[in-house]
């Protein structure tokens, strides 16, 4: 079957057994079916119904030092499986399969370990330029409509610079996995690189797309009423503005045994402990505060729910009783979405990402020094949080006013 002369192919049979291959890392590591392996690291049983589907990428074994002895192997494994940030290897699985996919569509095989100079050359061709105006037969805009098909790409418009990078980044790592040079560090691939970020520069889209300040947050509290849901949500609420403006995943990881109540009834302060950030890795996250009327939303939602150990937030049946499920991030952007609906704001008028720019943009408001801020938010780039304080600075400017 083709479309548009591209090539679309059939799945592989999976019907068969798995079969080992003696001398790799065992089932835990790569998993062999014919002629294709791929790294568990990058296989994750929400993944492997789309991959049916494809051809997959072939992966040669990691280049192990001889006297490494099996154990020692899955050891290694564990330890990649275990460092790397669960929202990283979902990323890292999704790239692999648009890579994968571009090279099967576009050149008709699987990929290479390491791969050709020239794929990875054209692979950023094909991510350069607007396809929307090309001409049906050009091989990019035939190899992006198959990627569409499969509901991996968009549209045909040139994919934003963040994007391109970070599926290059993603394929420099896999070559990292397996102790191989990548093609990207190659002079000539290396500037074309650069050039087309330049080319296709733009404005970065925000997360959010208005920060949740402290006005719009007190809007959204108001429709939280005392009932299990609604105390839930008003102490996830406060909690994820008043400690720096947390991330959802962070809000969805905490548990009960991340939040110190041993100086709440002498001072009203609670400690509260992160596993880990985005920027900051699992054991090196500071002590947070909470305070004043965070604090006492969190001890009344702690109390109401009764939870001594596990998930902090956790779900709510519809008849109101507390489950022990832990809430996902996903689960924090319904809640958002919810309290700006019942507020009398549109669904989109923000998103959870907005209570971090919020924190921010009200730290600014009033007047707080950006290290302060960065303080609780945990930013590690002064040039990422200023961004928040220049927009606040340029609005309040007395320079923009000079004819009234």
């Amino acid at each position: 079957m083709s479309r548009r002369g591209v090539r679309l192919y059939d799945p592989p049979d999976f019907s068969r057994p798995l079969a080992v291959k003696p001398g790799t890392m065992g089932d835990r590591a790569f998993i062999r079916h014919d002629n294709i392996r791929l790294s568990c690291l990058l296989l994750s049983t929400a993944l492997r119904p789309i991959l049916r589907a494809m051809t997959l990428p072939q992966a040669p074994a990691l280049s192990l030092p001889p006297m490494l002895s099996e154990q020692d192997a899955a050891t290694l494994t564990e330890l990649y499986i275990r460092g790397t940030p669960q929202n990283t290897r979902r990323a890292y699985e999704r790239d692999l399969l648009y890579i994968a996919t571009w090279k099967a569509v576009r050149f008709g095989g699987a990929l290479d370990w390491p791969e050709r100079e020239a794929v990875a050359l054209c692979f950023i061709l094909d991510h350069a330029i607007d396809l929307t105006q090309a001409a049906l037969d050009d091989p990019a805009r035939q190899v992006a409509e198959g990627l569409i098909a499969r509901g991996l790409r968009r549209s045909l418009a040139c994919p934003a610079p963040a994007t391109l990078d970070r599926r290059i980044a993603s394929w420099r790592t896999f070559h990292r996995m397996r102790n191989l040079p990548s093609p990207f560090e190659a002079p000539l691939i290396a500037e074309a690189r650069r050039k087309a970020r330049r080319a296709a520069a733009r404005q970065p889209a925000p997360k959010s797309a208005h920060p949740i300040t402290r006005d719009v947050l007190e809007t959204m509290l108001e429709s939280c009423e005392p009932s299990p849901r609604g105390r839930r949500d008003r102490a996830m609420l406060m909690l994820g503005f008043a400690s720096g403006g947390r991330r959802r995943s962070e809000i969805a990881a905490l548990m009960r045994a991340d939040v110190g109540l041993e100086g709440f009834a002498a001072q009203g302060l609670i400690r509260l402990r992160l596993a880990g950030t985005k920027t900051t890795p699992t054991g090196k996250t500071p002590t947070l505060v909470l305070k004043g009327r965070p604090a006492r939303a969190l001890v009344d939602w702690i109390e109401a729910a009764r939870i001594e150990d596990g998930p902090l937030f956790r779900a709510i049946s519809k008849s109101g009783r507390v489950l022990a499920r832990q809430m996902s991030g996903d689960a924090v952007y319904q809640i958002v979405k919810r309290r700006l609906r019942l507020a009398g704001l549109a669904e989109d008028y923000a998103s959870p990402h907005g209570l971090r720019s919020g924190f921010l943009t009200q730290a600014a408001l009033d007047g707080a020094p950006l290290q302060a801020a960065m303080r609780l938010s945990l930013h590690k780039s002064m040039a990422q949080a200023q961004r928040y304080y220049d927009d606040v600075e340029i609005a309040e400017n007395p320079a923009g006013n000079l004819l009234g």
